[in-house]
């Protein structure tokens, strides 16, 4: 069918009546939404709605990066998908969704996380990355690699009641290592399945994340480069913190020390290992032959089967422990572990357990310190549990 003005379908034009209203968008600036390429890092609580709002804006290529399967655990946030959709690839959910809402709209799925190896390639057609990633190694790793190839950055992030959002190009403005250096150390920062997050706060996020990426994509309005927006959602308040490019920055700075990309595994870790990988042989081993710091799932099945078994201790919160328990454990949520420890037996064997790793490892390093030696934390928590022992357990 011939196009309207040269540019665009009737189908088009009537699809993005709205759109093509705007001052300073127009069915020129409809063409460079619908020419321009989108990479999506993470398709979670904060990549469905940008990448929803992307979809129905006319961007015309969305690349969706991210290894995970649906779980149900990701429902109440991540709106995109749906009940039918869990164990599915979400990048294949997503694709199939964001499909139905547009047929302008080229979708290309890629089930993997990104990593080193493979950020480049994925990253080199992108006019702009979105990053929708939960993780600090991953959020480092797209500003390297943006910082790199030339590349803005969408950058978002959640934590229980609160969001941020801001814009990261390297060639105009600060990168993301100017605000955070290098990643936090291990069992600093708690995971969302650890401290939980507001169902609705990765939408404000999420869409504020397409707005930066709309604008940046027509050529209007101001960006946030150079501010941090901060999203309270329990006082409903914003507020905006300014950035600088840091001259000696790592990544960006006038003598960066950062020119090829790594894998950042091993920082921001609940312990030693993160939830479930193994733990370096070395906290495995525990020095000089002390008790390990933490023992994998299959560890602690051999040991309940042994004939003196480990005296389990979880951690959890009420709502959690109600959910369903290892086999034998006493409950003592983390903070009442300060005022309850002497209730644990001090010539016992304990393993101590949580959720993914992070509470248990601190509950470890707390009962350590009044004396008792053979303390472990459960590798992975709960989560490690069902998935590589007991199927049974619930997982959330």
């Amino acid at each position: 069918m011939a196009p309207t003005d040269d540019r665009l379908t009737p189908e088009q034009a009537r699809r993005y009546a709205r759109q093509l209203q705007l001052p300073g968008l127009g069915v020129e600036g409809q063409r460079r939404l619908l020419d321009a390429t989108v990479v999506m890092v993470g398709v979670g609580g904060l990549g469905c709605p940008a990448a929803l709002y992307l979809a129905a804006a006319g961007v015309g290529r969305l690349v969706l990066v991210d290894g995970d399967r649906v779980d149900p655990t990701n429902l109440h946030r991540q709106v995109l998908y749906g009940t039918a959709d869990v164990g599915r690839p979400k990048v294949e959910a997503a694709a199939e969704r964001l499909r139905g809402l547009n047929p302008d709209l080229a979708v290309e799925a890629r089930p993997v996380r990104l990593a080193a190896a493979n950020a480049r390639e994925i990253l080199a057609d992108a006019d702009i990355v979105v990053d929708g990633s939960d993780n600090f190694p991953t959020r480092f790793l797209v500003s390297d690699a943006c910082v790199l190839l030339g590349k803005p950055n969408a950058h978002g992030s959640v934590f229980r009641y609160e969001g941020q959002v801001s814009f990261f190009d390297a060639r105009s403005g600060p990168c993301y290592r100017c605000l955070h250096p290098e990643p936090p150390p291990p069992g600093l920062v708690p995971s969302c399945a650890e401290a939980g997050v507001l169902g609705i706060l990765p939408g404000v996020v999420g869409c504020l994340q397409a707005t930066e990426t709309v604008k940046y994509l027509l050529g209007i309005g101001e960006g946030l480069s150079g501010r941090l927006v901060v999203y309270d959602a329990l006082s409903m308040g914003f507020r905006e913190l300014r950035l600088k490019k840091d001259p000696a920055c790592p990544s960006c700075g006038g003598s960066p020390s950062i020119r090829e990309l790594t894998d950042l595994e091993g920082f921001c870790s609940p312990g030693p290992a993160s939830a479930g990988e193994a733990a370096p042989a070395a906290a495995a081993a525990g020095p000089d032959g002390e008790y390990p710091p933490e023992l994998s799932p299959e560890e602690v099945r051999d040991r309940l089967g042994a004939g003196t078994p480990p005296l389990l201790v979880d951690v959890r919160e009420d709502w959690e422990a109600g959910m369903g328990m290892l086999p034998g454990a006493v409950h003592i949520p983390l903070a009442a572990i300060p005022e309850r420890w002497k209730e644990i037996p001090p010539e016992r064997e304990v393993v101590v357990y949580c959720h993914g790793g992070m509470r248990s490892w601190q509950a470890m390093q707390f009962l350590r310190s009044r004396g008792l030696a053979r303390v472990a934390s459960l590798e992975g928590g709960t989560e490690a549990w069902s998935t590589r022992v007991d199927p049974s357990l619930p997982r959330y």
